[in-house]
């Protein structure tokens, strides 16, 4: 049985060496909090490692989840090495899953010895939502390994337990927030003011399982979990009306297939779209190498595209002053603007190649039938769209032109 006096000294140690503070921090999913955990400090005081994966072990001791034949899997990073330490003292194997998966050797997403079918209980640090611990499910899932219990040190108290249960996990937590709290308050740490007012922001923060979050009685949906809703309640929030239309089709015909038709014959092009139109929501084109590119060509995949309910795309990527993309898009041989539906367009000329792309589209169309996608990053190696490039593109992406991107 853990002992509550060492649970009592841990806690102040905890706080003796700044693994959690007050004030008010930015957190993953998006909102501010006035508490914050960073137990990777604990890498520089071995003593309390120590005692923390001593007292874990016992933990897991004492629930019942140290049967034989289980693996150990700390979510990276911070619960690597209480992972390592625990794996270690009670002889228990362990393995380690990666962010990504290598470029080179095995390739492996999951390193370790293990067979499908074998149990392997996770460690972590914090949980907040539980995304992480969900995370690291996927993945192990993925290799066959099956996945009934989690340990963590600390629970915020904000809706983890709830939301890995209901995917099939159950949270053990050594810690709770309250209780921490409770701790330093008993100790005369900190002030009951601070007690009352973190506890006043657990009740009114509580965080679901798609990443929207519940304050003061409100649904607030961030960016983060945009992408875990379902299509249907995208397209409400959406701002783009192409946003909407693709998201649309998508949601009706369930799928997220988008076919990168990069031939150079316009007739097996229309033969590609035809047979493949039921299964996907995009249709993208390269129209400059199309050796017999024509109007006719395109009224056919227009047509195409209607029957089988997808849009097109031209992955043109602009990216010159507006004056000349406004010609590129709207005029020359191809005239892009009257029949594709989105095209690719790089951020790095700012927000001056939405304005000419905009100025472009003819009095028979309007913005909301048009729409682009801005490239973030490019997969070819070498590319120079680093993650401060990224992160303008993102920026650029949300707050201007957000009708039209």
């Amino acid at each position: 049985m853990v002992c509550a006096l060492k649970m009592k000294d841990l806690a102040i140690k905890l706080f003796e060496i700044n693994a959690f503070k007050f004030g008010d921090f930015k957190m993953k999913v998006g909102i501010n909090s006035p508490v914050y955990f960073d137990l990777r400090v604990i890498v520089s005081h071995p003593d309390v490692m120590d005692t923390l994966a001593d007292m874990l072990q016992e933990f897991i001791y004492d629930k019942k989840l140290n049967t034989s034949g289980v693996h150990l899997c700390g979510v990276p990073y911070t619960a690597l090495p209480l992972a390592t330490l625990i794996s270690i003292k009670a002889n228990k194997p362990m393995l380690i899953r990666r962010k990504e998966a290598k470029k080179y050797g095995t390739k492996k997403l999951i390193e370790g010895k293990f067979n499908a079918g074998d149990m392997c209980l996770i460690i972590e640090d914090v949980v907040t939502s539980g995304s992480s611990i969900l995370e690291t499910v996927d993945d192990l899932r993925s290799e066959g390994l099956i996945v009934t219990d989690a340990v963590v040190v600390v629970d915020r108290e904000q809706g983890g337990a709830q939301n890995t249960e209901e995917r099939g996990v159950r949270m053990h937590s050594l810690f709770t927030l309250s209780y921490l709290l409770q701790t330093l308050l008993e100790a005369k740490l900190i002030e009951e003011s601070t007690v009352k007012a973190v506890a006043k922001y657990i009740e009114a923060c509580q965080i679901r399982s798609d990443g929207s979050f519940i304050k003061n009685g409100t649904t607030v949906v961030n960016d983060l979990c945009r992408t875990r809703m379902s299509f249907e309640a995208r397209t409400d929030l959406a701002k783009c009306p192409l946003a909407k239309e693709l998201l649309k089709v998508m949601a009706t015909k369930k799928t997220m297939l988008c076919l990168a038709a990069d031939l150079t014959n316009s007739e097996e092009i229309l033969n590609l779209a035809d047979a493949v139109g039921p299964y996907i929501c995009l249709l993208k084109t390269h129209c400059d190498i199309i050796s017999d590119f024509s109007e006719q060509f395109v009224r056919s995949l227009q047509s195409l595209a209607r029957q089988h309910n997808f849009l097109l795309m031209e992955d043109r990527k602009f990216a010159d002053i507006g004056n000349t993309v406004a010609q590129q898009y709207g005029g020359g041989l191809y005239r892009i603007a009257d029949w594709a539906d989105l095209v690719t367009v790089h951020a790095l000329p700012g927000q001056g190649v939405l304005k000419g792309l905009k100025s472009a589209i003819g009095v028979d169309k309007t913005v909301a039938s048009r729409g682009v996608f801005l490239l973030a990053e490019m997969s070819t190696e070498g590319a120079l769209t680093d993650e401060k490039y990224s992160t303008a593109t993102m920026k650029m992406a949300t707050e201007m032109d957000t009708d039209f991107v």
